[in-house]
């Protein structure tokens, strides 16, 4: 039994969901309400004590962390591989998992937050945003920074900068490739969510020149993977109305 406890555009959540899709493993889709604040409950925080999500539960066992998920399910159920066989490959794929771990990943939350998400702290008193801050187990410090007003103009563009920064890697490793490692794999799935998100938020002239990349993003947008993941509601566009222009 898998039931996955996830947010429908949470970036973290769709990477993994696009494994599972991809593998073809049933699972039970488990909505945690973050307007309601429920990945902050004491319930919640009992499973995973960092307060995000995603959190796979597999039997009586809980599997943290988006991409240690990945590699879980890639390793538990090892039919529709999507690790390289060899370890040289499985080496090049972990270099491309860390580097979108640490750079896109994080990056991508800068402009989602100043256009998007940074509204619901806007009318929140000093100690209400205080009271918020505090209650994010490890990500408080991001918040503090961003505070009521959002992330300075310095800290958005060297977010625009590791994210042009990502394309161009991956243009230019795609080509002589069709997926990022040769053959399709975990790397590729984790990178997709930022891409979307990219493009939800109107950066996708940032690949405008770039034509290996959009070959490839072309082609996983075609995967029954994707459609499976991106279902109505899925992006931060189906919800709000009104987003911020991009910088």
């Amino acid at each position: 039994m898998l039931e996955l406890l996830n947010n429908p555009i949470s970036t973290c959540s769709q990477k993994v969901r696009l494994t599972l899709h991809e593998k073809g493993i049933a699972f039970t889709d488990r909505p945690v309400d973050f307007r309601t604040k429920e990945h902050l409950t004491p319930k919640y925080l009992a499973i995973n004590p960092d307060g995000v999500v995603p959190s796979l539960l597999h039997d009586d066992r809980i599997i943290l962390d988006s991409s240690v998920i990945m590699e879980y399910l890639d390793e538990v159920f090892p039919d529709v591989p999507l690790t390289p066989p060899d370890a040289y490959g499985r080496a090049k794929m972990r270099k491309w998992l860390r580097f979108i771990e640490e750079v896109p990943t994080v990056a991508i939350r800068i402009p989602s937050f100043n256009q998007v998400f940074l509204r619901h702290r806007k009318g929140l008193s000093d100690d209400e945003l205080s009271a918020d801050t505090n209650a994010r187990t490890l990500r408080r410090t991001f918040y503090r920074e961003m505070g009521r007003d959002g992330f300075s103009e310095p800290r958005l563009q060297e977010s625009y900068d590791r994210l042009r920064e990502t394309v161009t890697r991956m243009d230019e490793a795609l080509a002589d490739r069709e997926w990022l490692c040769g053959d399709l794999s975990l790397a590729d799935f984790c990178v997709v969510p930022t891409i979307d998100r990219m493009r939800d938020l109107g950066l996708d002239v940032i690949w405008e020149e770039k034509p290996h990349m959009k070959r490839w993003w072309a082609a996983m947008q075609e995967r029954p993977a994707y459609g499976a993941t991106y279902y109505e509601g899925t992006r931060v566009t189906d919800i709000y109305d009104e987003i911020g222009e991009p910088a």
